[in-house]
């Protein structure tokens, strides 16, 4: 059974981590996948850059040139980390294959997949790290840590509820209660034969 305490666990210290040890490549442990973990840490990893990418387009400091990379890398690591969740989705369908799993007849599906699930624990991990940043600041009065203080109480409990419904979901997805299937985003904007600004540059 898949453990989601595990993971949170595993998101809450990657994050920790990356912000003591930078990351160059974006890869760095895309490498082989042959479990769950690590396909949850690279998911995780894209949502990270993904985080940092978006305040840097929110800085009035930065020219119009680098705001145009910044979008470029927003946009493809928004792609890589919804391909990601597909991935985390797949795997789940081959591990129910693998231990012969079945839905039971009328066995309904849920409106999140597990995947998109832990995405969303996943910037909850992100989002309360940084809310935790801010109760260190010393430029900041009591009011401001009063309302840091509001809401790092309230994701917390998002986490916590997000994550025992998650536990519930995969419960009921490997007792057969519940079918699974992995929803495909396919997104159109990086794709050039879909996006007609792209496409259209194309034409002779």
């Amino acid at each position: 059974m898949i453990e989601v305490n595990d993971i949170v666990s595993m998101q809450i210290e990657c994050v920790q981590r990356w912000h003591l040890e930078p990351i160059d490549n974006p890869f760095a442990i895309a490498g082989s996948m042959v479990s769950l973990a690590a396909t949850v840490c690279q998911q995780h990893q894209f949502n990270y850059l993904l985080w940092h990418e978006e305040d840097i387009a929110r800085s009035r400091e930065v020219t119009d040139s680098q705001i145009a990379t910044v979008k470029r890398n927003i946009d493809g690591f928004n792609q890589a980390r919804n391909d990601w969740i597909e991935r985390i989705d797949d795997w789940i369908t081959e591990d129910l294959s693998r231990q012969s799993i079945q839905s039971v007849e009328g066995a309904k599906l849920n409106t999140e997949t597990p995947g998109s699930s832990m995405d969303r624990l996943s910037i909850m991990s992100l989002r309360i790290y940084h809310l935790e940043e801010q109760l260190s600041r010393v430029d900041v009065d009591d009011s401001h840590r009063e309302k840091v203080n509001t809401r790092l109480a309230i994701c917390r409990l998002q986490r916590h509820d997000l994550s025992q419904s998650l536990k519930e979901l995969l419960d009921d997805i490997y007792r057969g209660a519940k079918r699974h299937r992995t929803y495909r985003q396919m997104k159109m904007y990086n794709d050039p034969t879909l996006n007609p600004y792209l496409y259209t540059k194309q034409l002779p």
